[in-house]
């Protein structure tokens, strides 16, 4: 039985590479679409909630909400 990303639990033991290894495997496998662009927008590529909406074409707490609800994945499925 190989281990998966998703069974490797993230603590300060586990080596930084195998964490984004693991934080990559969930972005690309466990969010939306809309949550993995907007995650990439702001975490990766610098941008702010106001530049992601505009470039979108939606409004500013609809980015907020997306981000909000990408963290509650990220964070319900590496908790562990």
């Amino acid at each position: 039985m190989t281990n998966t990303p998703f069974d490797i639990p993230l603590t300060p033991e586990v080596p930084r590479q195998v964490q984004l290894r693991r934080l990559q495997a969930v972005i690309e496998d466990v969010l939306s679409p809309a949550q993995k662009e907007v995650v990439l927008d702001y975490y990766y590529r610098k941008k702010r909630i106001c530049d992601i909406a505009r470039d979108r074409g939606v409004h500013r707490s609809t980015v907020s909400r997306t981000l909000s609800r990408a963290r509650k994945n990220l964070q319900d499925y590496l908790r562990y």
